[in-house]
């Protein structure tokens, strides 16, 4: 079924803009070559896009030809505001920036294992609006949360997972109380991990891998036909659950412990290396 007239200019749009956060200010002409839609069509998301504010001409292309130049056209970088939480078992890491990518501030709060939901919450609100604040954005378009744990396919929320606070799964219902007008959304980390690989990093010429996470946590995450897959119940990549000889007891929907997890984890690799002589310092959730 053909897609309506609607839908095809939000396609259009949308290509247009990552076209243009990619590329940088183009014109015109190179937006119909790179997206190989009509001339007419070009003209038509121009108009609609920088109608909307959300590009405008930022100067003119140094092609030496008769008449005027071509404008070129660039993204409003500060049209909206963007903020992507680091949510781990010991606190959080905020980012503020502009539909650019530029990092405007960022905010950490340290939270301890023993601080109660509601505190824990609160501090890790306060990074975020500390960091709105410190970058100068009136209010956020998105948050986005990287997070350890499965994702509930349906509902698109923390599922609950032994070992984890409980302060992760309060953590979006508060962002959306506190940011009214903001869209809140829960990805696990390691998918966030895959997806920037295949944007930005080692896998941009790859439509199909699997991304390998070793670190506290055991997991991982694939890509089929250049879709991120999460599996029916966003268990796929789950691979610290996957029974294995060697391990006292077998893993349980939520507790991944008797799992690989209990043989390649970084619980159970530091204690190896201390016993083999090497430096082995205590397990660091994130990026330690």
């Amino acid at each position: 079924m053909p897609a309506s007239p609607s839908t095809a200019r939000a396609l259009n749009d949308r290509l247009a803009l990552r076209l243009l956060q990619q590329e940088g200010p183009l014109t015109a002409g190179q937006l119909k070559q790179l997206t190989g839609l009509s001339r007419p069509t070009v003209a038509d998301l121009v108009d609609r896009l920088t109608a909307a504010g959300l590009i405008t001409v930022v100067g003119e292309s140094g092609e030496q030809r008769r008449g005027p130049n071509a404008r070129l056209y660039g993204i409003v970088a500060g049209r909206a505001h963007l903020a992507a939480l680091d949510v781990r078992t010991e606190g959080v890491l905020v980012l503020v920036s502009d539909l650019l990518g530029r990092v405007l501030a960022e905010a950490s709060a340290p939270i301890g294992g023993d601080t109660g939901t509601g505190p824990a919450v609160e501090r890790a609100v306060a990074a975020v609006e500390r960091a709105v604040k410190e970058g100068g954005a009136d209010r956020l378009h998105t948050v986005g949360i990287g997070a350890p744990g499965l994702i509930d396919p349906a509902t698109g929320d923390l599922r609950d997972s032994a070992g984890l606070p409980a302060w992760h799964r309060s953590l979006v219902a508060a962002l959306q109380d506190r940011l009214p007008g903001a869209r809140v959304t829960v990805e696990n980390e390691t998918n966030l991990a895959a997806l920037a690989e295949q944007r930005e990093g080692a896998a941009r010429d790859r439509d199909t891998f699997v991304l390998l996470w070793l670190g506290h946590g055991v997991g991982a995450a694939v890509v089929l036909d250049g879709s991120l897959r999460r599996g029916a119940s966003g268990g796929t990549g789950e691979i610290g659950f996957l029974p294995v000889p060697g391990t006292a007891s077998l893993p349980s929907a939520t507790d991944c412990d008797g799992g690989f997890h209990s043989l390649a984890g970084a619980a159970a690799v530091v204690p190896l290396a201390a016993e083999c002589g090497l430096p082995a310092p205590g397990p660091a959730d994130g990026r330690g």
